[in-house]
């Protein structure tokens, strides 16, 4: 089962963490002999593929403060690590460690950047 949103802007979704948001690619629905394939032949897949369109600011690290200067201005700034993955990479990924959600009646997957085995990266789509 999928969460539907009914919001209609994806600019205002914003990735919290280490997640990323994937569309996923269109699965091959034939073989290579030419056989058809159900769908439930592709959603049981380990791995599976797609575009990451959105990406969260990182791994967060812990602020480092100094307790020994009480007169110092105390910031909570959160500063993050920031992830491998970037917008417009096509990413092989875990299929059973994501979230699935459904947005303007396309698919797409909340992944924890750990479940990302793979990214290829296409820097002439980038010019």
């Amino acid at each position: 089962m999928s969460l539907i949103i009914e919001e209609k802007d994806l600019q205002k979704f914003i990735m919290v963490g280490d997640r990323v948001l994937v569309k996923p690619k269109s699965p091959q629905n034939k073989t290579k002999s030419g056989l058809y394939l159900p769908p439930t032949v592709q959603e049981n897949e380990k791995v599976q593929s797609g575009y990451i369109v959105k990406v969260g600011p990182g791994y967060p690290i812990p602020a480092m403060t100094d307790e020994n200067e009480p007169w110092k201005n105390q910031q909570d700034d959160v500063k993050y690590i920031p992830l491998q993955a970037n917008v417009g990479d096509l990413a092989i990924y875990l299929s059973k460690s994501g979230f699935e959600i459904e947005f303007n009646k396309e698919k797409y997957i909340i992944l924890p950047h750990s479940a990302i085995l793979m990214i290829i990266r296409d820097e002439d789509l980038l010019k």
